[in-house]
This record gives structure tokens, C-alpha cells and sequence, in this order.
């Protein structure tokens, strides 16, 4: 067996390797009987062992497994193993999600017989389903990937992990990835009729002599139901699209013309009656209207004509939607769809296309709006809307965490971050598109900096994998301590940009520098607060000191007993009697969903944040009371407030 060998250039990972330890356990093959005149290196060579290698990551205490290795006894002695994690921006593409650590295999002695050698590396996918696989992608130093099949993929050993294992012929980096499965079939010269195995309602019916020799198809099937709900939200115009079929990719190795027509059958549920008389009345009302208006404020040119083709015409249609090679979307107006059976289309195509989508119209559009509809429907599939969140530690608020989150989990990972001790604010910012592997990098300006594990640095970064929440903790502190003098905290911002693909040097050594994006405009800005340190100041004897509260430690003190004597009440009820929106009420709740006394005092502080200062917020609290119908703390309130006694 012919071996290959990659020679990594010696240094060149030698900013991101980790340490690393690692055990190992052996067994016997049992078809394996060595001699005892056998050499040392041949026994080892007969002996089979198995290996697992250990990483610490920086910024944390505990050792994770990252990679078994199977092979005879001599190669995992000379095998080294590292995390290549800063660098998972250069291993992945837009229909790939990163579910495993980056590792990079390398061998001491290139001497010794190496291949084939087992690998297993663990992997989590919460997002796996009959559309996706797992594949090991092996990538070089030259960033030339080969994507493998795993021969298992299941727990190894005592481990309860998902692990997939491959059979390697040679070494360089390694990743797991959840992409598109890929079927492949060959059509003979007689015809086949395909039905996928991804999704059995979706076949092929190619007839006899389609193709003048055996022909070779790749498929795969890219679900888009998601990518439609958000584009409708944000567009008006596209709240004709009722539903879709699944976008259809299609490779053809082979460049055989079509000699007859192939049928293609695909689900496309159709609209429902209830539905369809809801939608017709609602979008004659608004189409005159809305979408004239909004196709006008995109194009200038657009005529009425498509207006008034979609008041007279509201019945589903179905549109044909594809793409050959890098034409660019084309509607083939030409193509008639039959509705096959309830919830499935059929069609006749005579030509090979890359791509291509049946769309089910609530009422007609012109073709230049199918194809804006189109291309942003690609953007948006190729990128997931993502959240930053900076969140406080509750007992430490100079500890903090920066968390790049997908928009679908925003709700889980508070929740966790709240059972952690983190809350806000900051509130996390607004949701924004990214693309797999594409990165956050984040500095801190005004009076506050941070400092991490690598210690201080005027840059952080957070890779963004849709599977894979990056977080960092930091410890900010202030930068002058007597800066913001007139303020009660110490005041910063941190000031995130986004790094798209194209910027990130095809370098395993190399970041891409501050300096090559600052002068673009930032992403997104969080503002942050610190609690200025009680500072002991140290009077001579003859100094007379006093000493008073103040008057916001005072209602810090009296809001925090409202919280408590209201925690047992209907905090729902009492909330529509505060000038608070509902929007700020929901978040309370969710940053502190058992904690009814630490809901109340954010309502409460809400609150007094809208009052003016120049407000008898004692006089208007008492109103707020009396309305909810508690009189009782009404007048406790103005003997408590007398007496500066709130106990």
C-alpha cells in the first residue's frame, strides 16, 4: 500500500498548539500469533493498540478527549495530536457546520509504516436530520479538503459521546462536519425511475434513451422553510410565497444532453381553502398598496402592471425557479406543473440545471420580483441570524461573558447564563445574518478594559459555528479610577465587527490584523457599567466625620421591600399599572423566571428610571400602589419613608 506523506513545515502551528497528555490501552488481534524470534518493531508492528489523546483548551481546568487512534502498536507512539480551533474559519463552507473540534495529526518519525490508521473523533449535532450527515473533512497545509465517509458512527469504549470514525491513508487536519447529504445514482441507457432516499416522495423518472450511455447524478436536498418565514417577515412583497418545495442541487459528471424529458416529482403543499380565502381577502386589500409601494422604494422602474395582474389573479400558481451553472436564476415560465396528488407537483425538464425550487404564489408576481425572491432566499440560506450576548456575573459584576449565540437558541442560552450567575444588562443586541466560520472581533472603549486567560489584549475574537457557541470569560476592570467622577459606575462600550471569510488570511499562522478593519463601520455596540470600588479614605483624629446615606442608596433600600411585600401578588396585574412596555416586562421575566422578589425590583427600578428627577417619586409611587389596589403599602410607604427605616 503506497504510502502519502504530508510534511507540515515544522513551526508552522506553533502559535495554536495545546498541551496535551494522553493514555493508552492495548489489545491483542486475535488472528495475530507472533514468533518469539520475531524483532521488537515487528511484534509492534503485529500488535494492534488503541490510543486516545487528551487536550487542555485555554480556559479550562479540565482535559477533553478529542481523538482515539487504532493502528498497530508503533504509530501512535510516534503520533502527536493538537487543537487547531482559531483556525476553523479556513475548514468550512456555507453548507457546512463545524460539530467537532479542529485537530492536526503529526508524525514524528515519517520512517515508520503509518497507514491505514482508525481515527474516532467525538462530535455533538443537535441539528441533525434526514437532509444531513456527518463527514470528516481532512484539509492540508494547502487548504486542499477531502471529505470522508465515517465507517461508524457511535460511542467509544466506556464513552458516551457520539464519535465517527474513518479509515485515514494520511495525515493533516481534521474536522466533523454536518452538511447536505449527497446521493449518487447512475442512469442507464433503459431509463430509472429514482426515488431519493432522503425523501422518498421526491423522484426522478428519466425514460428509456434519456441519455445515449450510462449517466452519473449527484443530488442534494437543502430544506427551506426557515430561510421563507424570515424573509416574509421582513419583506411584504414576498407574502405571496405560500410555500415551496425543497431547493434541489444537482451535479452532473457527465455532460450528456437530455434526448427526452425527464419527470421530476417534488412535495409542495399546496394552500389550504380556510387559508386561501383569509390570504385573498387580506392581499386584495393590500397589494394595490404595500406591495406597489415597497417593489417602487426597491425598483423605480417597477411598473403597475404586476399590481394589477395580482388583484385579478388570486389563485396559487406555481412557479419553476432554476439555475444553470453561473447564469444566474431564471423563471421558466414555459414549464407546466401539475398538481400530482395532495401536498406533491410534477414537471418536465429538458435541460440539466445546477439548481432549482417550485414556488406555490398566492396570487401572481412578475418575474423580476421571483427573482429578487430568489437570490435573497440563497443569501439567506447560506448565512443563520446570530445575537451577541455580554452578560455580568451577579455576584461579580467585573467578571463578565461574551457569547455569540444563533437567534433560535437566544432563549436557551439566557436561560443557562442566568442558572450560571450571568445576567444584564447589557441587553443582547439585535439579531444580524452570519455565515458559517465567519468571526466577531470585539474591543472595549471608555474607561473600561478586559482581560482574559492569554492575559490582556486589545482584541478578542469569537468564531461563529451555528452548532458551536463560542464564549469567552473576561475580567474587565476600570481604566482610570478616577474617571467618570460625576457618574456612580465607570462607563465603557464594547465595539463589535464583523470579519467575513474573504478578510481571514489562508494562513494556519496568521490573524487577520486590527489594523485591516478598522476603519470600516462596527456591527454592533453593548454599553457597560462597573461599580465604582468604596473607596477608605483616611481622616486625622481631629477631623469630625459624618456619615448619611444617600438618597439612591435610601430608595434602592425601599424598592427592594416593595419587591418583597409584592412578590406574593399577580406581578402580571400589578405591571399594567406601571408606565413600563410590555416588551421590557417579558425580559424581566426571562432573565429571572423563579425569582418573583428580583422580577418586581426590575419593574420597580424601571420605573423610577422614566420618572424625572425633579419628581415626588415617593408621592407617585404611592399612586402606583393605590391603583393596583394595594392602599394598605400605600401608607406604610409614607411611615417608612418618615422614619428612613425599610425593614
Amino acid at each position: 500500500m503506497e504510502d502519502s506523506k504530508i510534511n507540515f513545515k515544522k513551526g508552522i502551528f506553533r502559535n495554536y498548539l495545546s498541551t496535551f497528555t494522553s493514555s493508552a490501552q492495548t489489545y491483542d488481534l486475535p488472528d495475530v500469533n507472533p514468533s518469539v524470534s520475531d524483532s521488537e518493531e515487528v511484534q509492534k508492528s503485529r500488535y494492534w493498540m488503541n490510543k486516545e489523546f487528551l487536550v487542555k483548551e485555554s480556559g479550562k481546568k479540565t482535559l477533553e478527549i478529542v481523538c482515539f487512534i487504532k493502528a498497530p502498536a508503533i504509530v501512535p507512539e510516534n503520533l502527536k495530536c493538537n487543537t487547531l480551533n482559531d483556525t476553523s474559519s479556513l475548514v468550512v463552507d456555507d453548507s457546512e457546520e463545524l460539530v467537532s473540534n479542529v485537530i492536526t495529526m503529526e508524525c514524528y518519525d515519517y520512517e515508520k509504516p503509518l497507514f491505514p490508521i482508525n481515527i474516532a473523533i467525538p462530535f455533538t449535532s443537535c441539528f441533525r436530520g434526514n437532509y444531513q450527515e456527518i463527514m470528516v473533512k481532512v484539509t492540508d497545509t494547502n487548504f486542499q479538503s477531502n471529505c470522508l465517509t465515517p465507517i461508524s458512527l457511535q460511542g467509544s469504549g466506556n464513552h458516551k459521546e457520539s464519535f465517527a470514525e474513518v479509515k485515514i491513508y494520511h495525515l493533516g487536519v481534521f474536522s466533523l462536519l454536518s452538511c447536505l447529504k449527497k446521493e449518487t445514482f447512475s442512469v442507464p441507457k433503459v431509463g430509472l425511475l429514482q426515488k431519493l432516499n432522503v425523501d422518498s416522495q421526491i423522484s426522478f423518472c428519466y425514460h428509456s434513451e434519456t441519455f445515449n450511455s450510462l449517466a452519473p447524478r449527484q443530488l442534494k436536498i437543502q430544506p427551506i422553510e426557515p430561510s421563507i418565514s424570515a424573509l416574509k417577515a421582513r419583506h411584504y412583497m414576498y407574502h405571496s410565497v405560500i410555500s415551496m418545495s425543497a431547493l434541489v442541487h444537482v451535479q452532473h459528471p457527465s455532460s450528456q444532453p437530455f434526448n427526452s424529458s425527464v419527470t421530476t416529482t417534488l412535495p409542495c403543499p399546496p394552500i389550504p381553502d380556510k387559508k386561501r380565502q383569509g390570504v385573498e381577502t387580506e392581499d386584495a386589500r393590500a397589494v394595490s398598496a404595500t406591495v406597489k409601494r415597497v417593489a417602487a422604494a426597491c425598483h423605480p422602474q417597477a411598473v403597475s402592471t404586476s399590481v394589477r395582474k395580482s388583484v385579478d389573479n388570486l389563485s396559487d400558481t406555481l412557479k419553476l425557479l432554476g439555475r444553470r451553472n453561473e447564469e444566474g436564476w431564471k423563471v421558466f415560465d414555459d414549464v407546466i406543473i401539475q398538481n400530482a396528488q395532495k401536498g406533491l407537483v410534477s414537471f418536465e425538464l429538458n435541460e440539466h440545471l445546477e439548481s432549482f425550487v417550485v414556488i406555490c404564489l398566492a396570487f401572481l408576481l412578475e418575474n423580476r420580483y421571483l427573482l429578487l425572491f430568489a437570490q435573497a432566499l440563497e443569501e439567506a440560506l447560506r448565512s443563520t441570524t446570530a445575537n451577541v450576548i455580554l452578560y455580568q456575573k451577579r455576584e461579580n459584576p467585573y467578571k463578565i461573558v461574551v457569547l455569540l449565540s444563533a437567534s433560535r437558541e437566544l432563549t436557551n442560552e439566557l436561560q443557562n447564563l442566568y442558572e450560571e450567575g450571568y445576567i444584564g444588562p447589557p441587553e443582547p443586541t439585535q439579531h444580524f445574518p452570519l455565515r458559517q466560520g465567519e468571526q466577531i472581533h470585539f474591543r472595549f472603549d471608555g474607561n473600561i478594559s478586559a482581560s482574559g486567560n492569554g492575559g490582556f489584549r486589545k482584541i478578542y475574537r469569537l468564531i461563529f459555528h451555528s452548532q458551536r457557541q463560542p464564549r469567552l470569560e473576561l475580567q474587565t476592570r476600570e481604566g482610570d479610577e478616577f474617571g467618570n467622577h460625576s457618574s456612580p459606575h465607570y462607563k465603557g462600550t464594547a465595539v463589535f465587527y464583523k470579519i467575513t471569510r474573504e478578510m481571514i488570511p489562508k494562513k494556519w499562522e496568521k490573524t487577520l490584523p486590527y489594523d485591516e478593519y478598522q476603519h470600516q463601520s462596527p456591527l454592533c455596540k453593548l454599553a457597560l457599567t462597573l461599580p465604582k470600588h468604596e473607596k477608605l479614605i483616611h481622616c486625622p483624629q481631629r477631623t469630625k466625620r459624618f456619615f448619611s446615606d444617600s438618597s439612591e442608596a435610601l430608595w434602592d433600600k425601599l424598592l427592594f421591600w416593595h419587591a418583597q411585600e409584592l412578590a406574593e401578588d399577580n406581578i402580571s396585574l400589578f405591571a399594567l399599572s406601571l408606565p413600563v412596555r410590555r416588551s421590557m416586562f417579558q425580559l424581566v421575566r426571562l432573565k429571572g423566571p423563579d425569582n418573583l422578589t428580583h422580577q418586581m425590583y426590575e419593574l420597580l427600578c424601571c420605573c423610577k428610571k422614566t420618572l424625572p428627577k425633579s419628581a415626588d417619586k415617593q408621592q407617585i409611587l404611592s399612586q402606583y400602589l393605590q391603583k393596583s389596589g394595594r392602599s394598605d403599602l400605600s401608607e406604610e410607604l409614607h411611615l417608612k419613608w418618615q422614619n428612613k427605616v425599610f425593614t
